[in-house]
């Protein structure tokens, strides 16, 4: 890689270190909010599911967003209107404020990662794909391990609004760079009305799902019934307008049918909720069942950001050169490993042995992400790189809050069944993520055993 590739990865990773970050950066603050607002732990909570509803309500649309306006451009938009949010969001004066200022700030947040990857693979066209992917698929990996770290020392030093203020210098500094140095590529040729009907089913769809689901976790039937019913409904729904429709809809599901991309989405969906669910369940069990602060939560799960580092330099010397069914196996099965101690904090595993199974997890993470983002992106026409990183994008965030809204489910009921074993009540948790990482590892053995073909 040129030292003109690397300048627009950095510049790119940026935006998305600086949504993904976000998404858990706020969790440390939810304690001060409440006080703040005068709500409840329920109506607080809100502040994160909104943001999370609307990422996965943006995702879908990014594809088409970029091959109508190009993706300099949508990125730079979507940096602007996270922005927007945060500033807002400082400025909000009451809870419910707060929670539509950060549906705006998920909006933006949600169109970032996809488009970044989808522009970088553009850039770096097809021989250099797999390397520059490398680099930059480990911001999501480290972003929830520097979250409560970040979060917290915002906390000890500065009020609340701080929490979102802090974005503004990373998103200017972005921006401005990506203005002198990002090249600008140009929408698709062939320009596609926008799939409405589709758009009103997915996006909706999945962000009812998902708040169908977090209400089981609260205990609130009546709403989460009606909440998985009409969101499985929708997203059905969908799945039939796309078969049928003659037009180019917002994620095309015929594209899940053609191998490898069908296999790479079932291991990028499953890694998702391991990976986000495992970070859900850890800083709870941290500051729950043994009573530390978020800053120690924090220093705790920091192996595993440096495992995701590790793990990153190891796919950036090898990508090119092993088969990526390899890596990605390789990557679960450590994951697997990593997870295995978890099952046992019931009998009060020693934090020598936490801090080495985080590390052992990050660095499994990093072997799975890069690898199945390259197989897609140099195995498609650079014109439908877009849509293919939406869609992607999409799986691994559905994949990530269905999967923590599900574990938080089975870890209320086990919280009831156990009490007051806390301890033992994460323990029975995280079998179902161990059973995550077996799907994955099912729908990884499908990967491609050799390289794709380089052009030319």
């Amino acid at each position: 890689m040129d030292r003109q590739l690397l300048r627009v990865a950095f510049i790119l990773v940026l935006g998305t270190f600086m949504a993904t970050l976000d998404a858990t950066i706020v969790s440390v603050g939810i304690d001060a909010l409440t006080e703040e607002f005068g709500a409840t732990v329920a109506e607080i909570q809100w502040v994160t599911t909104a943001y999370l509803l609307a990422v996965v309500a943006a995702v879908p649309a990014s594809g088409w967003l970029a091959g109508r306006f190009g993706g300099r451009r949508t990125w730079l938009a979507a940096v602007g209107v996270f922005l927007l949010g945060s500033v807002l969001c400082a400025l909000a004066w009451s809870a419910t404020s707060l929670i539509v200022f950060r549906v705006i700030q998920g909006l933006g947040g949600g169109l970032l990662p996809a488009t970044g990857q989808a522009l970088l693979a553009r850039v770096a066209g097809p021989n250099r794909t797999g390397r520059v992917i490398s680099v930059v698929a480990v911001v999501p990996l480290l972003s929830p391990v520097f979250g409560p770290l970040v979060g917290g020392s915002v906390l000890g030093v500065a009020p609340w609004p701080w929490l979102f203020l802090v974005n503004l210098p990373i998103g200017a500094v972005a921006a401005v760079l990506a203005r002198r140095h990002v090249p600008a590529v140009p929408p698709a040729t062939r320009r596609t009305a926008f799939d409405l009907r589709g758009a009103v089913l997915l996006s909706p769809g999945l962000a009812v799902l998902v708040y169908g689901l977090t209400e089981v976790a609260h205990g609130r039937t009546l709403p989460a019934a009606i909440g998985v019913t009409a969101g499985l409904a929708m997203l059905a729904g969908f799945t039939v307008h796309g078969l049928r429709t003659r037009a180019v809809p917002l994620v095309d599901p015929r594209l899940f049918a053609r191998p490898p991309f069908g296999a790479a989405a079932l291991a990028l969906l499953v890694l998702g909720a391991s990976v986000f669910g495992t970070m859900f369940l850890l800083p709870l069990y941290f500051q729950t069942g043994r009573g530390l602060t978020a800053w120690q939560a924090g220093l705790l799960l920091a192996p595993q950001g440096l495992g995701a580092a590790a793990g990153s330099v190891l796919v950036n010397r090898t990508i090119d050169k092993v088969a990526p069914r390899t890596l990605v196996v390789t990557g679960i099965v450590l994951i697997l490993v990593g997870t295995v101690p978890f099952t046992q904090l019931g009998h009060g595993i020693p934090d020598a042995v936490i801090a080495v199974s985080l590390a052992v997890r990050g660095l499994g993470m990093a072997m799975v992400g890069a690898p199945v983002m390259n197989i897609v992106y140099s195995r498609i026409e650079p014109e439908q790189l877009p849509r293919a990183a939406g869609a992607l994008n999409l799986l691994n965030t559905v994949g990530g809050s269905v999967g923590t809204a599900a574990l938080a489910v089975v870890l209320q009921g086990r919280l009831t069944a156990r009490a007051p074993e806390i301890s033992s009540a994460f323990a029975d948790t995280f079998w179902w993520v161990l059973g995550f990482c077996l799907l994955a590892a099912a729908g990884a053995t499908r990967l491609p055993g050799t390289q794709a073909r380089k052009p030319g």
